[in-house]
């Protein structure tokens, strides 16, 4: 593994929930790293955000890392689960509440239900 692939690993395994993104989770830098990053806030998920921004080898490390070749990553448990259009999808399914909950992960089920209800 290269240094950035064995840091990618490092902040993978250290954090329930993290996204790699471009910007932070307050100040997101793309439209797409901001819908997801405002699910995730909005359904109260506590999560690390990682700005690609700040490391073009972060940038270009985590592509290889997930083999996904677009910006927001989002990783549960150590596992990738996807970008902004498979986030978007399985919040509107409620896939994501169920891997949220088998993961250990807390979150708004309210909140969660308000996405689905204004997007139904």
């Amino acid at each position: 593994m290269t240094d950035t692939a064995t840091e990618i690993k490092k902040t993978i395994d250290a954090n329930d929930v993290v996204l790699f993104m471009k910007g932070t989770k307050e100040m997101p830098q793309c439209g797409f790293s901001s819908r997801v990053a405002g699910v995730l806030n909005y359904m109260g998920v506590e999560f690390s955000d990682v700005n690609v921004l700040a490391d073009e080898s972060i940038r270009q490390g985590i592509k290889e890392f997930s083999d996904w070749p677009t910006i927001p990553q989002l990783y549960v448990k150590g596992e990738f689960v996807g970008g902004c259009d498979i986030i978007t999808e399985m919040t509107l399914s409620g896939e994501l509440d169920t891997l949220l909950e088998q993961n250990g992960v807390t979150f708004d089920k309210d909140a969660a239900d308000k996405i689905r209800e204004a997007n139904g």
